[in-house]
Formats: structure tokens, sequence, C-alpha cells
């Protein structure tokens, strides 16, 4: 069992943020379906029988997901790395989380995806590369990460060997 689990609310479409996710993330599967009992209806203005809360992995990572109402909504404030050994894993990831989403509005690997969640896409090798103890190489590489908004894994490569 694992000890912290992301809880995601969302209005109503749970199921279909779940969908989405496992079908991005490889290794990822619905684990279980709650469903609006008489009781739960009536305390939450959702209709019987509809979902309540969807249990899922992503990677061997547990979330739940609930239909909850329009009261909360997601923000970057919180987001979920996720780390890519690879431009091309940047690039797959990139394109399938910003696809009807919103990268626009966000840089250094940031987007938002349809559902309004914040993701960072971001190459593991940056952490190593911003703290390297030679700072005129990790500032070269913090300049070239600010002006990006999908991470390009050579580019930063380049700003720290010049």
């Amino acid at each position: 069992m694992q000890k912290i689990i992301p809880f995601l609310w969302f209005d109503n479409q749970a199921e279909e943020a779940v969908s989405f996710y496992v079908s991005v993330f490889k290794n990822s599967k619905v684990l279980n379906i709650t469903r609006y009992d008489e009781e739960a209806a009536k305390a939450s203005g959702k209709p019987k029988g509809t979902v309540m809360t969807v249990e899922f992995q992503l990677n061997g990572q547990e979330f739940v997901a609930i239909n909850g109402g329009p009261q909360f909504t997601f923000s970057p404030a919180v987001s979920f790395v996720v780390n890519c050994k690879t431009q091309e894993e940047v690039d797959y990831y990139w394109q399938k989380l910003s696809e009807g989403g919103d990268e626009k509005a966000q840089q250094c690997g940031w987007l938002k995806d349809k559902f309004g969640l914040s993701w960072q896409i971001v190459p593991v090798v940056l952490g190593k590369l911003l703290s390297d103890p030679d700072h005129l190489k990790s500032q070269r590489v913090m300049s070239a990460m600010l002006q990006m908004k999908k991470i390009d894994l050579e580019s930063l490569k380049r700003a720290y060997a010049n």
C-alpha cells in the first residue's frame, strides 16, 4: 500500500481524465471505480449511479480522481514531474499531455493538459547540469532553459559545453 496518494478533484471528468492518463503512461491501469449511491448523491448533488471516484496507477504510482463538482480547480501550484531519459521521451510526453491543453502559457518544460492539470516534462540530466559546481556552466544551462517551452536536451548540452 502506498502511504501518500495524490487525490485529483475534477468537476465531472474523472473517468475521462483517467482513461486519457492511462493511455499516455505505460504500465498503467484503472484499479477501482466507485459510484454515487443514493445517500452520497443526495449530499453532493451528483446523479445517483454516476462515477464518484476512480482509483488508478500511472507507471506504478497510485492516484485517485473524484468527480466532486466545480468548486475547486487545478493550478500550477501543484504539478507532476515526468522524468525523461531521452529527447524522444520528452517529445512523446509533451505531445501527448499537451494535446488539447495549454503548453503556450508555460515555460521550462511545464504544460497544462486538457483537464487543467499541470505537468513538468523534464530530462533527468537537467538536475545534474543545473547543479554543476562550475557556476558558469550551470548559469548557461539555466539561461537556455528559461528560453524554452518544451525542453530541448541538445540545446541544454550545448549551453553547458560552451
